[in-house]
């Protein structure tokens, strides 16, 4: 069961992180992503409606709390490649600096979400929370810091 759910997480995060497909070019709605991933935390803690209503509104509040960084992540990242093309040195290490400060934001931004999801758990529900895979205090959550795809940022990339 525990494969599975990892199986989901993984799943989940790399589709919204490869961005637009054959649904008309739109990519997964962040409202929709919060909300499965809300349904798999009710089905795997057995929240109530009231733990289930909180927890959508902190990860919805970290979800927009977050767009700034993610925007500033995107431009520094596309903005790198051009510079790695140019051997721009000094802005390959202004960019690396851009991206690690976003890194930094979407880290704590997401973390504070985990923290306030947890607060909200009853001890039982700690415990088993605890003991999913990358569950655990420290561990990436769905699928990183950043709530979603690869990489230290969980930064969902859209091409």
């Amino acid at each position: 069961m525990k494969k599975a759910m990892t199986t989901i997480f993984l799943c989940a995060a790399l589709a919204f992180a490869q961005g637009p497909r054959g649904n008309g070019g739109t990519p997964p709605d962040p409202a929709k992503m919060i909300e499965m991933r809300v349904n798999m935390l009710a089905n795997q803690l057995s929240l109530t409606e009231t733990q289930k209503t909180q927890a959508t509104k902190i990860f919805t509040d970290a979800q927009t709390a977050s767009q700034t960084a993610r925007t500033a992540m995107q431009t520094a990242r596309e903005s790198l490649g051009d510079a790695i093309k140019k051997n721009n040195i000094a802005s390959i290490d202004q960019l690396s600096h851009d991206i690690g400060a976003a890194t930094t934001e979407l880290t704590s931004i997401e973390s504070k979400a985990q923290a306030a999801f947890y607060a909200i758990l009853t001890a039982d529900q700690q415990a088993k929370y605890d003991s999913m895979p990358g569950r655990g205090m420290g561990g990436r959550g769905m699928g990183g810091p950043g709530m979603g795809g690869p990489g230290p940022s969980g930064m969902w990339r859209r091409r």
